[in-house]
């Protein structure tokens, strides 16, 4: 969730007011979401996707949840699917990749 506001520099007949509110809701918000434990960090994949891996580099894409990855393309071990940008897996597939016969190896371009 991404929260954007205007600020005016010309006061209004408010005085105010409105922008208090606005930024105060705003606030709100964001204490909500942190109270319910969601993640502000990018995901991965958007929501009915998973993140799969390009056999042989470290290339990934998103696939629909009720797809099978595409040829060329395999799901991520269990366990070591990244679910956000820069977590720990996403920076460990950075360096690593799955080959033709599904054993995970030090990519090509990472040695």
């Amino acid at each position: 969730m991404r929260i954007t506001s205007k600020f005016r520099t010309s006061s209004s007949a408010g005085g105010g007011r409105p922008i208090r509110s606005v930024i105060g809701l705003a606030l709100a918000s964001a204490a909500v979401v942190g109270l319910a434990g969601c993640s502000m960090e990018d995901a991965t994949c958007g929501g009915g996707e998973y993140p799969v891996l390009n056999v042989g580099s470290t290339g990934s894409a998103c696939v629909p949840n009720d797809e099978e990855p595409p040829k060329g393309y395999v799901r991520y071990p269990e366990g070591k699917v990244p679910e956000h940008v820069g977590d720990k897996w996403d920076v460990y597939w950075e360096t690593h990749t799955i080959d033709e016969n599904g054993k995970i190896i030090k990519a090509p371009d990472a040695e």
